[in-house]
C-alpha cells in the first residue's frame, strides 16, 4: 500500500474498528499524521492541536486494526497510555509482520 491510498483507506475508514490494516498502511498513515501536525504547528499551534484532534479517531482505528492483524485484541491499544514500556511494546506489535491465514477479525489486508 503506497502513502495516498493508505491515508485515504485510514480517513475513509475513521471509525471502522473491525477489520485488519496492514503494516505498510499504519505506518503510511502515522508519517502522514506526524508530517501534518509538525507542519502546522510551524503556521500555528492552534492549527497543530486541531489536526491533532482531527486525526485521533482515524488513528486510534488503524491501530486497532493493525493489533487486530496480528492476532492481538483492539483493546490493546491502550498499552500506549503506559509510558516507556508500554510504547515499546506497542511499537514492537506495530512492526511485526502480518498473520497471513485468516483469525477473529477477518481474511489478511492486502499489501
Amino acid at each position: 500500500m503506497d502513502f495516498k491510498t493508505a491515508i485515504v483507506t485510514c480517513l475513509t475508514k475513521y471509525v471502522d474498528f473491525d477489520g485488519r490494516a496492514s503494516r505498510s498502511e499504519f505506518w503510511w498513515f502515522s508519517l502522514f499524521q506526524f508530517l501534518t501536525v509538525v507542519v502546522l504547528s510551524f503556521v500555528m499551534s492552534l492549527l497543530a492541536s486541531l489536526a491533532s484532534l482531527a486525526l485521533l479517531l482515524p488513528a486510534l482505528g488503524v491501530a486497532v486494526r493493525r493489533f487486530h492483524d496480528i492476532g492481538k485484541s483492539g483493546w490493546w491499544v491502550l498499552i500506549w497510555v503506559l509510558p516507556f514500556i508500554g510504547w515499546i511494546i506497542a511499537i514492537y506489535w506495530a512492526v511485526q509482520p502480518s498473520q497471513t491465514e485468516s483469525n477473529n477479525w477477518g481474511a489478511p489486508p492486502a499489501v
